[in-house]
């Protein structure tokens, strides 16, 4: 049997090298590649061709986010299952949304994680009980925001970050006004554009004092 090639990729060192040792005994899987940022992913996704990628969120120069949709991208097949020890379900949706198959709290037993790869590698969604909770949960969050004849859905906090964008704030602005990562508005903005079927944020202006700015 052809075993499951896997890339780890996590800014801690500590992490990567736990996952290699729960992977030790299993021979139906084998990591082939590690990288300690987003960045020297897609350097190693030039060569490499995991059957899947552990994605944490949390890292510097480019979070996961941002890794996710650059990689489903160049990509629509990569099969990507999140490893975050966030739980919230803001950060579920936005990694679904931004093309993950799968996200795995970091707290949960090695041997759910062991089911929870060879099912992502496979193509099959997978989330833990608790963690689709969440998901239920941001999903009743999402509000729907008019295009033409249209509804397209935004979550609360996409729907914040495009009011800023509105006001004409730059990405750190944004990211100091909500408490986020310069990244992470970055990658909010790139779905927000892809759901309303923009193509730069000239244009989301224009569609929030279209369509939102009514009153």
């Amino acid at each position: 049997m052809d075993k499951i090639k896997i890339l780890i990729v996590d800014d801690h060192p500590m992490m990567r090298e736990a996952l290699q040792m729960a992977f030790t005994d299993e021979t139906d899987l084998q990591v082939i590649g590690e990288a300690e940022d987003a960045i020297e992913a897609l350097k190693l996704l030039e060569t490499l061709t995991p059957d899947i990628i552990l994605m944490d969120l949390l890292m510097p120069n480019m979070n996961g986010l941002e890794a996710i949709a650059k990689i489903v991208e160049t990509n629509p097949q990569a099969r990507i299952l999140v490893l975050s020890s966030m739980e919230d379900e803001e950060r579920i949706v936005s990694a679904i949304q931004a093309g993950a198959l799968g996200y795995f709290p970091k707290t949960a037993p090695r041997s759910y994680l062991l089911e929870a790869i060879r099912k992502v590698a496979d193509g099959i969604p997978y989330m833990p009980a608790g963690i689709t909770l969440k998901l239920f949960q941001g999903l009743r969050r999402i509000k729907t925001v008019p295009t033409g004849e249209e509804q397209v859905a935004l979550t609360a906090r996409q729907q914040e970050i495009l009011m800023l964008m509105s006001e004409g704030k730059t990405d750190e602005e944004i990211g100091k006004t909500l408490h986020l990562q310069e990244s992470t508005v970055r990658a909010h903005i790139h779905h927000i554009l892809q759901r309303l079927g923009l193509e730069n944020r000239s244009q989301a202006v224009a569609y929030v004092h279209k369509n939102l700015k009514k009153e």
